[in-house]
């Protein structure tokens, strides 16, 4: 029989709730791998990518033990080649030969841990269930004394400013650095990434007035295009309100309201299932979405429909749990609610009867817009002004965000500043954001120079 492993999707339904979710699955030739649906079910709070990532490294291993099955004496020592092929890969480098028939490409080790850290968390979970009482796959060792001094650094680094850090048990957390897994890919390159490139600064006018236009035919009273007043507003949310793109399409038509003294819009992001419901009948937006609508959050659906939404767990700052958005210049916040009474009032498609649903932005027919579809007519409008849509010279759409971020911090904002306009945890967490250039680096000791040479 032809051994395969192949992904599926799947609709799980757990026994003891009956309460049914959509996951991806691997099926092989002797069926579908039941144990591993079972563990993406207790890890459904994992978003789609965690869920995806988890999925194609078993996959990797599934097929790697396919074609190894008699080569190895212990799971151990099986995981330990299959970590070097990852990093190595699997072919002769001079006769482009391979043995195994996998033809992997080598791998950075970054990737290669990420996908021994998604095994050894599903074969740790494996070797804790009464039904399948086999030993960890990738078992601890006597960490060496070098080992547990990096463990520590690890440790300190990582949780050095969590909230109530000082409640973690001490013993505990000191007889765990004393040890390491057996299989790890090699240590990692330190490096850092120059910057996070955002969008030019000296373009974001021409993008929103020029390049964000109604289709041909769609013109105004002056015989002009007619502004795209949704696409203006979701950039105008990025740019100058710093949200990840993600975050805007779980806005409510209820969630933004309107400061009539300052006429200006106040703009508020709800956690997509936990949020406060606008409806008091209802606990929580899950419930309401069900009750209302037939509609689960968007995080609920799997990355390949179309409603999905990621959600990267932003700082919320309300116990209704959402946070507001911060606009700078402050003044924006009064540009996006000329922009978004106008979308509401000549552009936005009300949702057909029976497909009724409470988001903020619809697509043409009604339905909730989607990121696939912003993130086209995104490319369109940038091309459309004649720049190249490229993630390196930050003119795709997440460059709104670092450009909030870089201009917080040029007119003088501290870092925590940032951490809370920004919604991160963590006060590093901003930093990526804030880095100047090569180009702003080098000309800032140009003019230091100038200055000494002065004195």
């Amino acid at each position: 029989m032809m051994k395969y492993a192949i992904k599926i999707k799947t609709q799980y339904k757990n026994d003891h709730t009956n309460k049914e979710l959509a996951l991806p699955g691997i099926y092989t030739e002797s069926g579908l791998l039941v144990s591993h649906l079972r563990y993406l079910a207790e890890h459904a709070h994992k978003s789609g990518s965690w869920q995806d990532r988890s999925v194609f490294a078993v996959m990797l291993l599934i097929r790697y033990i396919n074609v190894n099955q008699s080569a190895f004496e212990d799971a151990t020592s099986l995981l330990q080649s299959f970590a070097q092929c990852l990093t190595l890969g699997t072919y002769n480098p001079s006769t482009l030969e391979d043995e195994r028939q996998l033809y992997w490409s080598p791998r950075s080790y970054e990737d290669a841990n990420s996908l021994l850290g998604h095994i050894t968390a599903y074969t740790d979970w494996l070797a804790e269930q009464p039904e399948y009482p086999q030993q960890m796959i990738n078992r601890f060792r006597k960490a060496t004394s070098v080992e547990q001094r990096l463990n520590w650094c690890a440790y300190y680094h990582k949780h050095a400013r969590v909230f109530l850090n000082h409640l973690s048990m001490p013993k505990k957390v000191a007889h765990a650095m004393g040890y390491r897994r057996q299989v790890r890919a090699q240590q990692r390159t330190a490096i850092q990434v120059s910057t996070c490139k955002r969008f030019p600064s000296s373009e974001i006018r021409r993008l929103l007035d020029v390049g964000m236009i109604r289709p041909k035919g769609d013109v105004n009273e002056l015989g002009n295009p007619s502004p795209d007043y949704k696409n203006q507003a979701i950039t105008l949310l990025m740019h100058y309100g710093g949200l990840r793109k993600s975050e805007v399409f779980h806005l409510y038509l209820s969630d933004i309201h309107i400061d009539r003294q300052r006429s200006e819009a106040i703009v508020r992001i709800y956690h997509p299932s936990e949020g406060s419901s606008p409806d008091p009948r209802y606990r929580n937006r899950r419930a309401y979405l069900a009750r209302e609508f037939g509609l689960k959050p968007r995080t609920d659906y799997v990355k390949s429909e179309r409603l999905h939404a990621g959600w990267k767990a932003p700082l919320l700052t309300d116990k209704r749990k959402f946070f507001q958005v911060h606009f700078f210049p402050p003044e924006k916040a009064a540009e996006f609610l000329f922009v978004w009474c106008n979308y509401l009032i000549h552009q936005r498609v009300n949702p057909q009867r029976f497909e009724e649903h409470p988001y903020a932005f619809t697509n043409s027919l009604g339905r909730p817009e989607t990121i696939k579809n912003y993130r086209r007519m995104h490319a369109d409008a940038v091309r459309r002004i004649e720049l190249e849509h490229s993630k390196s010279l930050g003119t795709t759409e997440h460059g709104h965000r670092h450009a909030y971020g870089y201009r917080l911090a040029k007119h003088g904002f501290s870092q925590v500043e940032i951490q809370k306009a920004m919604h991160h945890k963590s006060p590093d967490s901003c930093l990526v954001y804030i880095q100047p250039t090569d180009e702003e680096l080098r000309s800032n000791m140009r003019r230091a120079e100038e200055f000494l040479y002065e004195e």
